[in-house]
């Protein structure tokens, strides 16, 4: 697999791999598992999904997840996943998720790493992101408008759960930081 790692000076971003399983169990809280997980993580669950994502990097697969590391140490902060294809997706759009563990909440570090994701899906392709966030959690669409995206409504999935809807044009430039300029 070819190693990819992404970093502004503050944060770096790097594929998940099977050292990330211990850490990321310990950060794991309430919040994120109601907001991103679905239920608590076990070891063999985790561990699976870090072999499923690294079988996606490998494979060139829909998903690309990272760690977002911070510090000298580069600690594992929390998560930040790209999804190129998916319910809900249009050809070109790739959907952003992001969490963080709660010692490391309120620093700024997910929105960094959403304006670094947003430049690889870019050199990947993708023409426009999207965040779909839970209405009842006020944090994550504020992560979304720091990061230049746009509400555009609420919408429903399949299964009848109820999101609310952020975009942001990648084209052009548009994936550096709001302000920023091309």
């Amino acid at each position: 697999m070819r190693e990819r790692e992404l970093s502004d000076g503050v944060i770096t971003l790097s594929p998940l791999r099977p050292e990330d399983v211990e850490p990321h169990l310990a950060g794991e809280d309430e919040l994120l598992v109601r907001w991103l997980n679905g239920g608590p993580g076990t070891r063999e669950g985790v561990e699976a999904y870090v072999r499923h994502c690294r079988d996606q990097w490998e494979g060139a697969g829909p998903l690309r997840a990272f760690g977002i590391r911070a510090g000298a140490d580069r600690i594992l902060a929390g998560t930040v996943d790209l999804r190129f294809a998916g319910e809900g997706l249009a050809p070109g759009q790739v959907n952003v998720a992001y969490g963080l563990y709660p010692s490391w909440r309120g620093h700024g570090l997910a929105t960094r790493a959403v304006l670094l994701v947003m430049r690889y899906a870019a050199s990947e392709g993708a023409a426009e992101a999207v965040i779909q966030v839970d209405p009842g959690n006020p944090g994550s669409g504020a992560v979304a408008r720091r990061a230049g995206f746009t509400p555009v409504g609420r919408t429903r999935r399949q299964d009848g759960t109820r999101f609310d809807r952020y975009v942001r044009d990648l084209r052009g430039g548009a994936a550096e930081q709001p302000g920023s300029g091309s």
